[in-house]
């Protein structure tokens, strides 16, 4: 909420709202916010407690509800994957790798490239060990009927936990990966009709002529500051 101090007008809550989308999209310090924003300690002050109530949480969870229940998401057929972000100095949930110390950030989209979850991560914890984690950021109602990830994600352990939602995992098998079932065999043979739906990025999948899949459909644009790579990259902001 506003600040209620005597003599002080509070600032309306829309101004601070665009001034924090414009730090997001720019990724930009708090002390280069433009002076046409509000001054930045305010607004700083101001997300601050907005994250402390879960505000915006709350807001988005609503906002992702509506737009999937008016058309403009679909969930059946999202995807995963991971990046690392370096973190030298240190902080709360940092973890170390082979990389340097760092986290992880680990996102679920739709199949337009529609952000349905984004969670960060100590860096040392397997993308398999985090999947589960990530669904409790989770906006919408309904989970996936079909969740597509890369080789990262190629777990018995995890098909079976995420089945039990009601969630069918999707990824290539690992080069290491023995295939004893015909149900293994399948599960490629899906992935490669699934990945190459999606799109294409430069991963071979084994055992079929397609690619392993990016975040987006064709040639969907995603919206501003969800702009992902083609390596698998995630939020700029």
């Amino acid at each position: 909420m506003p600040d209620s101090r005597p003599g002080r007008k509070p600032v309306p809550a829309r101004a601070i709202l665009e001034a924090v989308l414009w730090l997001l999209n720019t990724g930009a310090q708090w002390h280069m916010l433009p002076q046409c924003y509000p001054n930045y300690k305010t607004v700083h002050r101001r997300f601050q407690q907005w994250c402390e109530r879960e505000v915006l949480r709350e807001l988005l969870t609503q906002l992702a509800n509506t737009l999937r229940d008016e058309g403009a998401i679909d969930e059946r057929e999202s995807f995963i994957d991971a990046t690392f972000a370096s973190a030298k100095g240190g902080g709360d949930d940092i973890g170390k790798t082979r990389r340097g110390k760092g986290v992880k950030i680990l996102a679920i989209v739709d199949r337009h490239g529609l952000p349905l979850s984004v969670s960060t991560h100590a860096a040392n914890h397997h993308e398999v060990t985090l999947v589960q984690l990530s669904f409790d950021f989770y906006m919408l109602e309904a989970k996936p009927q079909h969740l597509i990830g890369d080789r990262a994600y190629d777990s018995d352990g995890l098909d079976d936990d995420l089945k039990q939602d009601g969630v069918n995992m999707i990824a290539p098998h690992r080069s290491t990966r023995k295939l004893k079932t015909q149900d293994s065999r399948l599960k490629t043979a899906a992935t490669c009709g699934a990945t190459n739906v999606a799109g294409s990025s430069s991963d071979s999948l084994p055992g079929c002529s397609g690619s392993d899949g990016s975040w987006f459909v064709g040639n969907i644009t995603p919206p501003t500051s969800w702009v992902l790579c083609s390596s698998h990259r995630l939020p700029c902001c």
